[in-house]
């Protein structure tokens, strides 16, 4: 691959509903471009950008592929995300790199619930974005209904660059607004526009000159004039409008049928933003906390941000990166401002799939790999050591599901932890955590697909195989009234004996795990027993009454007792504490309490109801709604944490898949009395 400078660089993620073909389009681009010489299929299992052994099981993209192309002296670095929800991890990362995107949609069925969520979330990071109707071939399409559908759906924005030719069942190509060339059959042979589609392309052209007209003073009076604009300020102007997201081409095509490819490729070059394009990079000097920024040009120092980190069985760990600002020319050594390290750089090099090949260097703007370049990880940022700057890395969002898994067999059980420790270097949205009180072993993700994949692949990769169970629930026990109660423990069997004589008095604590104190006076316990009095307690609360879940809440007051000078000793103490705390359980009402969670659920407008009804059904209490101002409403809830152990499946059926939630504990609270006797039943069963 030839070296490009960054007016020549194009960074785009290609986005777009699970099943919309991206990866049949990447590998019509790779073909077209020469970069390929046979076409694969996602069926045959031999894609360039799905090249993982759980994606080709599942014949859909689980993780981001790099794809650079090649095209009219620009090079377009792609990142082919995942279709799926469940990996908007790797999302947030793509999209902190590039500022350009292409959102395919299904031109069978127009605008679904993938194509809204991608569509959020550019609109919200400005980014400009093309459009590309993608299986256009297919049967039963109504073209004009389905582009008119798109602009409804998406806003007034969406300007169609192409008209569509033919009837349904009858593609027959498309006219360039812009050129004003219409393009005939899977050829795209190019010939002059039919008489019946002039007006309409007359009506979109004129709609062109305004757009143009209105991003500069100059062209607008020669416009108002009446003078024809060129060609080149024509194109100027559209892509100053794209760049400002004041419009958003449409196109359309067959990434299958190789239909529409080359007229995309021609507009991500001619109209998505270069990396000069982009103001400087802002981040910080973790030093002194002040703002620095970077301009993305050549003769700046040296600085990039890991965006993705790939663990190769055979080449070890593998990053990917943009250069924000210098170039990697002569970079043997970094600084990675997030652990105050300098690390030595590997080699560096160009990635296709998963095929890597040599490159001399990568300029200001560009994106590429890193192997065998010490403990860098994804969100770390690297840069030279003499002009520091850490970029802000994104939000990595949490869990909302977590699963209990245990090795099927002994010999699996040493690697579980060494396993899930690498592939997390791969993906940080998903969690690894052990709960001691349950001994269980919990892997939280965004979702079952994403849980699936991550097993999936450490059952392939480390040849680790595991068992799954639902989680069980951390409870805690407390008490609801004060009481009081002796415990006096006495041994004598010969010899020293043992005693240690406390009356203690419990009451209900609401701010704080467990408080000890003491009311003794005159010496009835002598104070170098009252350490072992707490411990005692400490200990005996580890363990509750009803069903042996830890104590929480309680306030310990000693005030009374009895020594013996020679026979009383601190084990003696810890005892007698541990009967008091035991007989008084029978007037300080015990009870169980569970884990509330602050549940934020973003559903569309039309679901409210639903998911407003269901909440009371899982024993929750509404606190709020709050509309977002895009179609849409965030109800945030206190839920038990029981009632939602699945609820990423169940919003996922409410909603057709559109609503999402983020979860976290807020406090523990009485379980309902109905539900003690099961819950006691179902742990000590365990």
């Amino acid at each position: 691959m030839k070296e490009y400078l960054t007016t020549k660089i194009r960074n785009v993620a290609l986005l777009g509903h699970l099943g919309s073909g991206k990866t049949s389009l990447v590998e019509s681009m790779l073909f077209l471009s020469k970069a390929i010489a046979k076409k694969g299929e996602v069926e045959r299992k031999n894609t360039v950008s799905d090249y993982l052994v759980e994606e080709q099981n599942r014949l859909t993209s689980l993780s981001t592929s790099l794809i650079p192309i090649e095209w009219n002296d620009y090079k377009i670095n792609f990142l082919d995300t995942p279709g799926s929800e469940e990996f908007v991890g790797e999302l947030t990362q793509d999209l902190m790199v590039v500022k350009g995107a292409v959102v395919l949609l299904d031109a069978q069925k127009g605008v679904e619930v993938g194509t809204e969520r991608v569509w959020d979330e550019l609109q919200e990071r400005h980014i400009p974005t093309i459009l590309f109707l993608n299986k256009i071939e297919k049967e039963n399409i109504k073209f004009n209904n389905i582009i008119d559908k798109v602009i409804n759906d998406l806003g007034s924005k969406v300007i169609p660059f192409v008209i569509p030719m033919g009837k349904e069942n009858d593609y027959q190509g498309y006219i360039d607004i812009v050129n004003k060339k219409a393009y005939f059959g899977e050829s795209e042979q190019e010939k002059d526009i039919p008489s019946e589609y002039q007006a309409q392309v007359d009506e979109l052209y004129e709609k062109f000159l305004e757009i143009v007209a209105s991003q500069d003073e100059e062209v607008m009076e020669k416009y108002f004039a009446g003078e024809t604009l060129t060609d080149e300020e024509i194109v100027k102007g559209l892509r100053s409008a794209l760049l400002n997201c004041d419009i958003f081409p449409l196109l359309i095509g067959s990434g299958l049928k190789n239909m529409g490819v080359k007229n995309l490729l021609d507009n991500i070059c001619n109209y998505l933003p270069s990396p000069a394009d982009l103001k400087p990079a802002s981040g910080l000097d973790p030093k002194t906390g002040n703002t620095v920024q970077k301009e993305t040009k050549d003769d700046s120092p040296f600085s990039g941000y890991v965006f993705k980190t790939v663990v190769d069985p055979f080449l070890g760990t593998i990053n990917f990166f943009k250069v924000y600002s210098g170039t990697t020319k002569g970079l043997t050594e970094a600084y990675i401002p997030n652990s105050d390290q300098v690390v030595k750089i590997g080699s560096i090099s160009g990635i296709q799939g998963k095929n890597q090949f040599a490159i001399d260097v990568l300029h200001a703007g560009d994106i590429g790999v890193m192997t065998k370049s010490g403990d860098i990880k994804t969100g770390d940022t690297i840069c030279d050591k003499k002009a520091v700057i850490q970029y802000q890395a994104p939000e990595i969002p949490t869990p909302v599901i977590y699963v209990a898994i245990q090795a099927k067999t002994k010999q699996d059980e040493d690697k579980i932890s060494a396993a899930l420790q690498k592939l997390n270097l791969e993906d940080p949205s998903f969690e690894v955590k052990r709960n001691p009180e349950t001994s269980q072993l919990l892997v939280g993700g965004q979702g079952m697909t994403h849980i699936g994949y991550i097993l999936e692949k450490m059952k392939n990769m480390f040849k680790v195989d595991v068992d799954i169970s639902d989680q069980k629930i951390v409870y805690r026990e407390t008490i609801r009234k004060v009481g009081s109660a002796q415990g006096r423990h006495k041994k004598q069997s010969g010899g020293a004996g043992q005693f240690g004589d406390v009356w203690i008095r419990f009451e209900p604590l609401a701010d704080k795990d467990f408080e000890f104190a003491s009311e003794v006076v005159g010496g009835a316990v002598p104070k170098n027993f009252f350490p072992a009095v707490e411990k005692g307690l400490i200990d005996t609360l580890e363990h509750g009454p009803i069903a042996g879940f830890p104590v929480i809440g309680v306030r310990a007051v000693l005030y009374d007792g009895s020594y013996h000078p020679v026979d009383s000793n601190e084990i003696s103490f810890k005892i007698a504490a541990s009967l008091a705390f035991k007989e008084a359980c029978k007037v300080i009402k015990p009870t169980i309490l569970e884990p509330i969670m602050e549940v934020k659920i973003t559903v569309k407008d039309e679901y409210v109801g639903d998911i407003m009804g269901d909440i009371p059904q899982r024993r929750g209490s509404v606190m709020g709604m709050e509309p977002t101002g895009t179609g849409k409403t965030t109800i945030t809830a206190h839920i038990p944490e029981a009632e939602i152990i699945n609820y990423s499946i169940d919003l996922k059926a409410m909603t057709q898949g559109s609503g999402k939630f983020s979860r976290k504990f807020i406090r523990y609270d009485d379980v309902p009395s109905n539900l003690v006797d099961k819950i006691v039943a179902e742990y000590k069963k365990d």
